[in-house]
Order: structure tokens, then C-alpha cells, then sequence
């Protein structure tokens, strides 16, 4: 199996300035998601996409490659992040002269996640036969239960059930996507224009271990986690 290994970080984040690269407990944000999918030995080769050369060098310390730079229209704030995927997934296979089987594509900005996350979320993709994977965590809120709406001027909860719920364990089982892993068989990235399809597998993380940094407070918060040492690989 040929198996490629992408991690998308452009330079124009939004919520926390120069996300990627910004230090976490003295190391280049990007640099744990690298050093894991080193550490996984499940690639041969580990590509960086993205529009910064900034990031690129860093990430060329860390042993990941980079032979592109990413094109404007897909750098935007409007660009989706599976154009993105598969444009890396393109040049890769053009630049090595790899026929890749499948993608991991790992996201820079889950440095929770553990190699065995990796290496498991795989091993299910592979016995479950699924056409892509994503990875979630049990969510804490549901839409059955305390997830609301303001339809019509009145506020309701955002799915009924024909049954009243009054708690929410009795809801029916929901998640939350991480942004941590997506696993793609490579006809499924080069022709789907969505990650949702009918054997869509879903791999199961712990809560401490699916934080995507998005803000500041995200960013704290995973700080505070491994200076503390709090162990998130249970």
C-alpha cells in the first residue's frame, strides 16, 4: 500500500495570527502533527501545502516536503478544504511518480491527537472497506436536547423527535467532527466533492484529544494541557 501523507497550513489564519507556526510550549505548532506522522511510519512521503514560505521552511526542518506553493484561489478564506486536499494529492502523484492508494491528511491544528490515533483510525478504514473516514468526538451538546434555533421568531430545539426528551443522555448518539484526520481511497479524493458519502466511516476520538485550534482560547487551553502534563493518550 501506498499511502500519502498531507498537511494543509496556509499563512492568512484569522482567529490566532500565524497559527501554524506559532511556539506551543516552545515548538512550531505544525511541527507536532509532523513529528507524529513521522512517528506513525505509515509514509513515505509527508507534503506540506501552503501558500506561506515561511511555513514551508519550517516544516522542511521538521522533515516534511515541499515542492509547491499554493495557488492564491486555493488560499482564501472561501476555499474548501477538500480542493485543497486533492490539488495536493495531484501534484504529489505528478511530482514522485507515485501512484498513491489512499490520503491521510492530518490537520496541523489537532497537535492532541496521538500516533495511535493515526495508526487505528487507519486500521478501521481498512476493515470497514470505507470510501473516506473522518474523526469526531462524542459531542456535548445535542440537537435533540439543548441545541436551539430561532425559526419563525421562536425558539425550538434543532431536530424533534415525536417523543419528548427531558434528558439528554436519552437522545439519540451525536458527534462532533475534530478536524484531525480524513482518510480518502483515491478514486473517492479525486472524484467526490464531498466528505459526506454513503460508507463515510467515523472514527471515535476522546474530547481531550479532538481540541482544533481556532482562537486564542483554544490555543491556551492546549497549552495549559501539556504543560501541565495532563495525559490525553488514554
Amino acid at each position: 500500500m501506498k499511502i500519502l501523507c498531507t498537511i494543509c497550513a496556509r499563512g492568512g489564519s484569522k482567529g490566532v495570527k500565524n497559527k501554524n507556526i506559532k511556539l506551543l510550549n516552545n515548538k512550531p505548532l505544525i511541527g507536532y502533527t509532523i513529528e507524529q506522522a513521522k512517528s506513525s511510519k505509515l509514509f513515505e512521503h509527508i507534503v506540506i501545502s501552503t501558500d506561506s514560505e515561511q511555513i514551508a521552511e519550517i516544516a522542511q526542518e521538521f522533515g516534511a516536503e515541499y515542492f509547491f506553493k499554493r495557488d492564491k484561489e486555493l488560499s482564501n478564506d472561501k476555499a474548501g478544504k477538500l480542493d485543497v486536499i486533492r490539488d495536493a494529492f495531484i501534484r504529489s502523484e505528478k511530482h514522485f511518480n507515485i501512484k498513491f492508494d489512499y490520503l491521510i491528511d492530518l490537520d496541523a491544528t489537532a497537535p492532541l491527537r496521538n500516533i495511535e490515533d493515526i495508526l487505528n483510525s487507519f486500521q478501521q478504514f481498512i476493515k470497514d472497506k470505507n470510501d473516506n473516514l473522518i474523526t469526531a468526538m462524542p459531542s456535548r451538546r445535542s440537537p435533540y436536547f439543548n441545541l436551539v434555533e430561532i425559526i419563525d421568531d421562536k425558539v425550538q430545539v434543532s431536530k424533534k423527535l415525536d417523543k419528548s426528551i427531558v434528558r439528554r443522555q436519552d437522545s439519540p448518539k451525536t458527534y462532533d467532527m475534530n478536524a484531525s484526520i480524513y482518510i480518502w481511497k483515491k478514486e473517492t479524493i479525486l472524484n467526490q466533492d464531498t466528505i459526506f458519502l454513503d460508507n463515510t466511516g467515523l472514527y471515535i476520538m476522546p474530547e481531550e484529544r479532538s481540541i482544533d485550534i481556532d482562537t486564542e482560547l483554544d490555543f491556551k487551553f492546549v497549552e495549559f494541557i501539556m504543560r501541565n502534563n495532563i495525559d490525553v493518550k488514554k
